[in-house]
């Protein structure tokens, strides 16, 4: 490729002798560099998905040539232009690859400070306009690199919800298709405007913007902030336990999705993150630490996104998980999946015989209800059961399920004694929200998410108080008052407890279990969310202290009139 470079360049610029010896070196060096990276970065798909240790030493090495690589084109960038003849959009490939490198580096590592860095390479590229010169080549195969630099910006700027970003880019995105397609005539032409549905669809169904009390827009956030969480004070007793890796499964049918990302994905792995930092003060480079000064604060908990799995891609990254779990951690389960449920009536009522959630089968729907027709004698194969997890509970578990057959989960027996807990969603949603719920929240558990309980609570005013915020967080602290001191209460929700994710999770599920019971809608029992083991009633979700809480918070929003006052007595 080097020589072939040479001479391109010799035959419109002149006699090989003509070109200086330092300036052919410059030249070899560039091309050896981007052979060298593009090798190094079509090999990254060929690492393994799953495990945490193999994949970091190649993710450096590629972060090495690529870092050289955008060193050199900046120091010699006259020599290539005249000799290589360098093109912007050959620039804007390789930022953009950095951006891809850093976002990858952030899915492996959770790692939020790296989207920062994702962000900037790319918005870099379109502030220089490294892809301005595209639309004048004849290369259908070049627009297509452009528009996929877009998708890829609009992912990570949703993920840093920086939405004023995303609709400049979507509408830009809209013009780059337009064009495309006038003047390329390609088969995916259907495929660019399903992306454009797509995010339009992302960005109504989370809207993350809202309104303050002055009528100032508010950028609200799922992740963990510094004063998220309840602290934990004197007197609370609860485990040393702490959330180390996550599987975050998204398999629901007509789910609002962008890329391979879910609603319900992009909300939960949000809040198993904190708000991202600055990198540069963090770190030297991606995988090296500055040693002189360690890290304020734990790291977040690896994850791993796993978008319509099939049963054996779940089960083979779950055993990964479950591997490589350190000591006194815990794994979250994730699921949020169409529900499957048992095909004929058992005499038994063992861990197969509830049904559970949905796996990708790799075949057409049609095709699968008809087999499932056929075999009612048979358990559903693609399909996780809730006895599928048992072998996970030899160590600390914490599941959560956002499914319509949620309550399979309910039927779990603790078989080892370690700490394990199941956060289940409602199965229905009264008749006046379906049709809200329907498409982008289908058996929600929205109270999972910091912002998605007050938007929840501030359903007939789109407000964002700090009264209100403040007033949250007390209440968070007196759920975990009553969640400590409860007599009565398993032992594994103590054990999570000490967990700020987990802690966040729990006060939060308390909270919107009590809101639920109390709402005049919310009349029927599968309504509710429920959990193993069951929490009890009086103590938490139940208990009269909250309930006056609520309703404080309901007349500060004025929304009182949409609960129950008297709750206990109209049960």
């Amino acid at each position: 490729r080097t020589e072939l470079a040479l001479k391109e360049t010799m035959s419109s610029g002149g006699a090989e002798d003509d070109i200086p010896q330092a300036e052919r070196k410059t030249v070899t060096d560039f091309c050896y560099l981007l052979d060298k990276s593009k090798q190094l970065f079509n090999g990254l798909r060929d690492l393994p998905q799953y495990g945490q240790k193999q994949w970091q030493s190649y993710f450096g090495r590629t972060f090495d040539v690529y870092t050289k690589l955008w060193k050199f084109q900046q120091q010699h960038r006259q020599v290539l232009d005249n000799r290589y003849g360098l093109k912007r959009w050959q620039i804007g490939e390789i930022a953009s690859k950095i951006g891809q490198l850093y976002y990858h580096y952030y899915l492996r590592t959770s790692e939020t400070s790296y989207l920062n860095e994702a962000f900037s390479f790319y918005s870099a590229i379109r502030q220089r306009s490294y892809y301005s010169q595209v639309n004048k080549e004849d290369r259908p195969e070049l627009v297509v690199k452009k528009l996929r630099y877009y998708a890829r910006f609009i992912v990570v700027c949703l993920l840093l919800n920086k939405m004023d970003v995303v609709k400049d880019l979507v509408k830009e995105l809209s013009d780059e298709i337009e064009d495309y397609t006038h003047r390329f005539n390609t088969e995916d032409q259907v495929e660019w405007n399903l992306v454009l549905q797509e995010v339009a669809a992302f960005i109504e169904a989370d809207p993350v913007m809202v309104l303050n009390d002055d009528n100032t827009i508010v950028i609200t956030s799922n992740r963990l902030s510094e004063t998220g969480a309840p602290l934990l004070e004197q007197g609370m007793i609860v485990g040393q336990l702490a959330l180390a890796d996550a599987l975050i499964i998204g398999n629901c049918n007509n789910q609002v999705k962008f890329s391979e990302l879910t609603i319900d994905m992009f909300r939960m792995l949000q809040a198993l993150e904190r708000e991202p930092m600055n990198l540069a003060s963090q770190m030297n480079k991606p995988g090296m630490q500055e040693s002189t000064e360690k890290p304020a604060r734990r790291e977040n908990p690896h994850k791993y996104l796993l978008y319509k799995p099939t049963f054996s891609q779940l089960y083979t990254f779950l055993a990964a998980s479950f591997k490589e779990l350190p000591a006194n951690s815990v794994l979250l389960i994730y699921l949020s999946a169409t529900g499957v449920f048992p095909s004929g009536r058992s005499d038994s009522e063992g861990p197969y015989d509830f049904g559970g959630v949905l796996t990708n089968s790799n075949r057409d729907i049609i095709n699968g209800d008809a087999l499932h027709k056929r075999n009612q004698a048979y358990k559903e194969m693609h399909c996780l059961h809730p006895g599928d997890l048992y072998p996970f509970t030899r160590k600390p578990l914490f599941i959560i399920v956002d499914s319509s057959n949620s309550v399979a989960y309910k039927n779990f027996t603790n078989l080892f004694g370690q700490p394990l807990v199941c956060l289940l969603s409602p199965t229905a949603y009264p008749k006046a929200l379906q049709g809200m719920c329907s498409i982008a929240f289908p058996n929600k558990l929205q109270f999972l998410y910091p912002s998605q309980t007050e938007r929840g609570f501030l359903r007939k005013r789109q407000l964002s108080t700090t009264k209100c915020q403040d007033y949250l967080r007390k209440i968070n602290r007196d759920i975990a008052q009553l969640l400590t001191h409860s007599r009565s209460i398993d032992q594994s929700f103590l054990q999570f407890f000490g967990d700020e994710f987990l802690r966040l999770l729990l006060t939060r599920f308390i909270f919107c279990s009590a809101t639920m019971r109390m709402h005049k809608i919310f009349r029927e029992t599968r309504n509710y969310p429920e959990s193993y083991p069951q929490l009890p009633r009086d103590e938490t979700v139940e208990n009269p202290h909250l309930q006056k809480h609520i309703l404080e918070l309901a007349s500060i929003l004025d929304v009182r009139n949409v609960f129950l006052e008297n709750t206990l007595d109209d049960y």
